[in-house]
This record gives C-alpha cells, structure tokens and sequence, in this order.
C-alpha cells in the first residue's frame, strides 16, 4: 500500500511540473550547469474573481463617429495575465473594509491607558519577551457583550447619536485607514541609485556627481487630530524615500445621490443604499479613487495577514490599468466595442438588454433597473466577467491625459501620475471606464475613455480590483520536457 500511495504522489508531482516550457532540473550532470530546482507553483484562484489570460488586442475606438465627435486612434497593446473581480466590488465588500477599521480604531483604544489600557489587544513583545513593532491583536476579541466601564467607552467612543433621530450610528469622520505603499518602479529606476557609477553607463561621460531629486507622499495627525498631507521633495537619502505614506477617511459619500442630481428626489438612497441590507449585493458607489486605492491595499494586507510568510509570494491587489480594463471589458477581441457582440446594447429579436443603462431620454426603467442593479444581474461577457459595461463606472489606475497613448508603451501600457497636493487640480484626473445606469449606450462602450477627479465621490462610479497572476504560464513552442 505505502509503494502504491508513494508512485501516485510522483506522478501527481510529474504532471504538476511538466508543461510545453523548459522544466528545470534539481541535479548536475557531468559537470554541466543545469540549473538550480525551483519549487513548483500552482496560484490558487482568488476568491470571487476569473482568469484573464495574458493577450493581445487594439484598444480605442477603430471608427471615426462624426455625431459623438470621436476619432479612431485604434492602436494594438499586450497586457500580461492578470485575476480581476467578476463583479463590481459591493456594498457587503466594502462594508468589511469600514467595519475592519471600526475594530481597529476600538482595538487600539482598549489597548490605551484613557480606555482601562488593556495590554492584551497590542502586541509590543513576541513570545520570548523581546520588543517587536507594536501592532494589534486581532486574536483577541473586542467584548461587544458585557464590557466594563472603560471598555463601553471605548466602543462607543467610535459611534455618535444623530441629533434629529437620536439613532445610535458610526461617526464617519473618524474612520481614517492609514497605509504605506513602496513605490518599486521609482525605486528601480536608474537615475534613482544611490551609487553614481551606477547611474550612468556610458564611459564617455562623467560620472554623476548630482544628489537625485525624489517626490514623496506623506501623511499625519496633528496634535489637534486633523490629517495633514504633504508632498516631500527633496535629495535621495535611501529607499525609505520611495515609502508614501496615506491617510484616507474611508466612508463612503451618500450625499452623491443629491449632489449628483439637483431637484430630484433621491433622499432614500442617501439614508439606505450604503446601510440598508437590501442593498448589499449592488455597488459601492460614492468612493473616489482614492478610497478605491486605499481598498485595494487593506485588501492585500487582509490576505497577507492570514497566509503569513506565503503572502509575500502573493502580488498586491489593485485598480486595474485602463489597458487591463479596456483588454477585459471586450474579451480581447478587437471587433467588440462593448462586451459583447454587436453594435446594439439589447438582443435584436428579442429586445432583451445586455446591460444596465438608460435606453432611452427620460426612461431609466425600460432595462429593468431604476439606479444601480445587483451585480451580475445581467449575463457575463466570455471571459465570465459581469456589468463590464453599464451599472456603475470604474476607476482605472490610469492618470489622464489627451496623449496617453502616444505616452505609454504598446507593453502593459500605464500611465500614472501621483498628483501632488500642490499641483493644478486638472493634474488629478483618473480614467473611469464602463459607462454606469445613468448614461446612454454610446457611453457605456467598451472603447470609450472617460474621467473623473481622483477626490471626487459620485453615485455613478465604483470599482473592481485586479491582481496580476504570478508567472509559470506554459508556454507555446516544442520544447522538450
């Protein structure tokens, strides 16, 4: 039996490694280099999200639209695999995030001596009582029944009483997510080392005398408890220079659905489409970009945190590029201006809509839907990826400008510009994509780019995340096993 078990074990391990591309192997052969053995790796599907392969594709629209003023500036761009949600991140996802932050706000005040200062929900010391950086214990659970005194405050102290209705409720103002991303593509670049001679290669020319000059993001509370961002320039000193500190207030904007529409009667959708259960499977909307970035990375940490020392072999969620999103939307095949077949966002004989928008001047309902539909209410496109088009906008990690595409390469195109707090406000635009329920079909194409301030909450616009797939692709030639 144990023979048996172990000759199954080394064919499952055979087949695991055996692909089209070169298989390395773990030992020399007569003094010849053969290369080192590599541990094989099989990237587990990402919860709620579907494949999309590595390809190929013209983005933009390919035809002149004389009506909509729009030119064809088609260009052909690859893009890399990458994982992307099949549906648009939802009012439940988005609530795990706010209520994440609501408990680390409370963890962290039980640990603070105003509060009783119980030790036990900040870790400063490991198991053998040396000091570590101080971080929360979320092992240890916040006591929601029959707290003391000081416990009862410090839970309450994140919640407000609504003067008019006297309901118990979050205080937004206080959920701030604190976060640091290390910008790798500044970090390599080669103007940026430390070392002169590495600078620059040419021999001909001198050597780099100049201290380099970087831009970094950073964020505080003053003493007062307000949040203070600033945008640091100055000589490089190390790779801590290319750590950005963020400091977001997280809470979703839902006063966007009366900013967004004057003289309309939207009040319920401020009261309940974010708190009511009724909405948890439709939308997040009313989240800038920022807030979208800061979901993305707490999302990252979140995985992280659970794998442990395998989560460093896990690449970070993120918006998606336009490139990607663009790819995505029309299954990569260049014909398709939406994410489906045809020119017409309904079925011809049938009148069945493909998507959630407005069909027609006044008629928001002739779809089905009023506002935002549930997620996935309406068929995928084929890469099983639902509301590509219609429902709510997406923002892209894409920074705008007119000549984005003669700026960027035709390899995993992206452009990105971190706006500084001093910059022109124009300089803080982001690309949305998708077209959402409240525009007409020719806006909710596939091939058309549009944007938004990156601070801006709309009741329109929401997101997905995408993770780029870990490598090991097999690959196309007649290599041998």
């Amino acid at each position: 039996m144990k023979k048996t078990t172990i000759y199954l074990i080394a064919c499952a391990m055979m087949a695991i490694v055996s692909s089209c591309a070169m298989s390395s192997r773990s030992s020399s052969a007569g003094g010849e280099v053969t290369g080192v053995s590599a541990t094989s790796w099989a990237e587990p599907t990402p919860y709620g999200m579907v494949l999309v392969s590595r390809g190929s594709m013209e983005v933009g629209p390919q035809k002149n639209d004389s009506l909509w003023n729009l030119r064809a500036d088609a260009r052909g761009i690859s893009v890399d695999g990458f994982w992307m949600d099949e549906t648009e991140i939802t009012n439940s996802k988005y609530k795990q995030f706010v209520f994440w932050v609501r408990d680390s706000i409370i963890r962290e005040r039980l640990a603070d001596p105003a509060y009783g200062g119980n030790e036990e929900f900040k870790i400063e010391e490991d198991r053998e009582g040396n000091p570590v950086k101080p971080h929360l214990n979320w092992n240890k659970a916040i006591p929601w029944r029959n707290p003391n005194e000081d416990e009862a405050r410090a839970i309450e102290s994140v919640y407000r009483t609504n003067p008019i209705t006297g309901q118990k409720e979050l205080d937004p103002t206080q959920l701030n997510y604190r976060y640091e991303i290390f910008n790798h593509t500044e970090a390599a670049k080669r103007k940026h080392r430390l070392d002169p001679t590495r600078r620059e290669y040419n021999t001909d020319k001198p050597v780099p005398t100049e201290v380099p000059i970087i831009s970094k993001d950073t964020a505080y509370f003053t003493d007062e408890g307000e949040i203070k961002r600033e945008t640091i320039t100055r000589g490089l000193t190390g790779d801590f220079d290319f750590l950005n500190t963020y400091i977001v207030n997280i809470y979703p904007d839902t006063t966007a659905w009366v900013n967004d529409f004057e003289n309309a009667y939207n009040e319920p959708y401020v009261r309940l489409y974010f708190s009511h259960g009724g909405y948890n499977d439709y939308p997040v909307v009313g989240v800038s970009w920022e807030q979208a970035s800061a979901f993305a990375n707490w999302r990252t940490d979140y995985l992280r945190r659970v794998l442990g020392k395998e989560g460093v072999y896990v690449e970070p969620y993120r918006l998606p590029t336009e490139a990607e999103w663009e790819y995505a939307a029309r299954a990569g095949v260049n014909e398709n201006m939406y994410p489906w077949e045809g020119d017409l966002p309904l079925t011809e004989d049938k009148g069945c809509f493909y998507a959630n928008f407005k069909p027609n001047e006044g008629n928001y309902v002739k779809d089905g839907q009023l506002i935002t539909s549930r997620v996935g209410t309406y068929s995928p496109n084929d890469f099983g990826l639902y509301d590509m088009a219609g429902n709510v906008s997406e923002w892209t990690s894409t920074a705008y400008t007119e000549s984005v595409g003669k700026l960027t390469s035709d390899l995993n195109p992206e452009y990105r510009y971190n706006a500084a707090k001093e910059d022109p406000y124009k300089m803080k635009r982001k690309i949305v994509r998708g077209g959402s329920w409240k525009d007409v079909a020719h806006n909710i194409r596939s091939d058309i780019r549009m944007w938004e301030y990156q601070n801006e909450q709309r009741s329109y616009i929401g997101f997905r995340c995408v993770r780029t797939q870990i490598g090991f692709a097999r690959g196309q030639g007649n290599n041998k096993k």
